[in-house]
């Protein structure tokens, strides 16, 4: 079976919440999918025998959250080359953290990133749970069928 991990940073619950119906929408494409906070992730090991990726912080004073640039050095040691990947964030006045986390993933990852990142200030505003279940079609789709 395809697998997916989800794996945020949050300090509010909100990051938690876009996370879990990210990967919502990789299961309605018949996906498995693991939502985990990246302080319960403590080796390369928890990262392997997923096919993609979606990692995803708040915009805290500019900056994603230090456990996620922790998470994102444990991540340079695994191979995701070519992996499908998606990246997401809560903010309140500006979105830096979802964009600095998907250009990682692409630029020195070298992953297979959905469109964009998917950044959100809340997931229950202006139609915020069915954009956060589209990317997981998104994502889910570069698995194909």
């Amino acid at each position: 079976m395809t697998k997916a991990l989800v794996a945020y940073a949050t300090r509010t619950g909100e990051t938690q919440q876009i996370g879990e119906l990210v990967a919502e929408g990789m299961r309605f494409s018949g996906i498995a999918v693991d939502v985990v906070d990246v302080k319960n992730i403590a080796s390369e090991k928890d990262l392997a025998g997923y096919d993609a990726y979606v990692f995803g912080s708040p915009t805290y004073h500019g900056d994603m959250l230090q456990g996620m640039k922790t998470f994102l050095f444990l991540v340079e040691k695994v191979e995701l080359k070519g992996r499908a990947g998606g990246a997401f964030g809560s903010f309140g006045w500006s979105g830096e953290a979802a964009e600095r986390i998907f250009e990682t993933m692409k630029n020195i990852f070298g992953m297979d990133m959905a469109d964009n990142p998917l950044m959100l200030k809340n997931s229950s505003l202006g139609g915020g749970i069915k954009m956060a279940q589209d990317y997981g079609r998104q994502i889910a789709a570069k698995l194909g069928p």
